[in-house]
């Protein structure tokens, strides 16, 4: 049996922002807790969705302590903040770090037995779904508006844990690519790189089947013909990108990742290296490794990529063309592929380790073991 989770309602297209009110009236919320990283308070994006909530006198409390990879005290915190505050809502404005942090504050709040962070990781068995989140994403990567995922990092070990919960899931997202229109090019490229690696991992891992397989395959080709263009901050390729990661994390949200995000984690957990640049890094490599275990499927990466003459090809050569295909783009948007420089010889051992016991491991097409793992990121470097 497949399980199958999408949010309850979501927004699309230029102007989506607009719904927000309406969804706090309608579903009676009162009060919101606005969860946004501290630039986008600084430079006005949040502004743009509170500026609606008050032209409809809805009440709010602002909470903007979140790091780009959010931390246990960033939930701490906000667990004290909401409760303080008195919302009955929370409106998670940001990139995947905001809709991290919001997810872990909302579990716990209806969960408080979960109280300490780290018991989250893994699979938790919370009973409560959490505090109601309204997810407003303002980058085209993580997808966290429509996953049932977050990643929580933890400064004291130097890890980042994975935390899958069902309870988790925003009950509106609105994906309003007016909203990521501020993106500078080499976040708008990382974290479009994030939203490829969702689709191409999640259509190769294990759990992939006939329904993911059709969210992962449209992704991966929104993303390929969007991409260049949303770096060029062009309005097509935004709108593409703000879909075309959204429909990556429809699938990937049900079946798994693999080894590729396992590596990423570790990479960010250790050098506070953009998750979606650790994404993007990896990926071709970790490409070439999957090959042997993936079928037909690199076929048809290529072929919706826009590699022709994919049918004539051999199995070696059209999983070549994929992995090309891949590179190409990363290089187009101005991704480098390689970790010299940032990767620490002495920490090998740990960072393979880490990777390994990171809860998208299983997931990867091709058992791996760690002393692989280690050859991986040695590769690069």
């Amino acid at each position: 049996m497949n399980k199958f989770m999408l949010n309850e309602t979501s927004y699309h297209g230029s102007g989506a922002i607009s719904a927000v009110p309406e969804e706090m009236k309608n579903r009676g919320f009162k009060k919101a807790f606005v969860a946004s990283d501290p630039d986008l308070v600084k430079f006005g994006v949040t502004k743009k969705v509170t500026d609606l909530l008050e032209q409809a006198n809805l009440d709010y409390a602002l909470y903007s302590d979140i790091k780009p990879n959010p931390t246990i005290e960033n939930v701490q915190n906000g667990v004290k903040a909401f409760k303080e505050c008195g919302a009955d809502c929370i409106i998670a404005i940001g990139g995947g770090s905001s809709m991290d942090t919001s997810k872990a504050i909302g579990i716990i709040i209806t969960n408080p037995e979960f109280a300490d962070v780290r018991s989250l990781e893994g699979v938790a068995p919370t009973k409560n779904p959490c505090v109601p989140i309204i997810a407003v994403p303002t980058t085209a990567g993580t997808a966290a508006e429509v996953t049932i995922n977050y990643v929580i990092t933890d400064v004291e070990k130097k890890r980042k844990f994975v935390c899958v919960d069902a309870h988790d899931i925003p009950v509106v997202a609105v994906v309003d690519p007016d909203m990521m229109a501020s993106m500078p090019k080499g976040l708008t490229a990382s974290t479009g790189m994030d939203a490829l690696t969702h689709a191409i991992e999640g259509y190769i891992t294990k759990g992939a089947w006939e329904l993911s397989d059709m969210f992962h395959l449209k992704a991966i080709e929104i993303i390929s013909r969007s991409l260049r263009d949303a770096v060029e901050n062009k309005q097509e390729g935004r709108d593409g990108m703000a879909l075309g990661q959204y429909v990556a994390g429809m699938g990937f949200s049900n079946v798994g990742l693999g080894v590729d995000h396992s590596m990423a984690h570790t990479l960010s957990a250790y050098y506070d290296m953009p998750h979606g640049k650790a994404c993007a890094t990896l990926l071709p490599t970790v490409m070439e490794f999957n090959a042997p275990c993936t079928g037909e499927k690199y076929r048809e990466i290529a072929r919706v990529m826009g590699v022709a003459n994919v049918d004539s090809m051999s199995k070696d050569e059209y999983r070549k063309a994929a992995v090309d295909a891949v590179k190409k783009l990363a290089e187009d948007v101005g991704i480098t592929l390689s970790l010299k420089g940032v990767v620490k010889e002495s920490d090998l051992d740990q960072l393979a380790l880490d990777a390994y016991n990171d809860a998208c491991r299983p997931g990867n097409p091709r058992d791996v073991s760690v002393e692989e793992i280690k050859e991986l990121y040695k590769s690069l470097m």
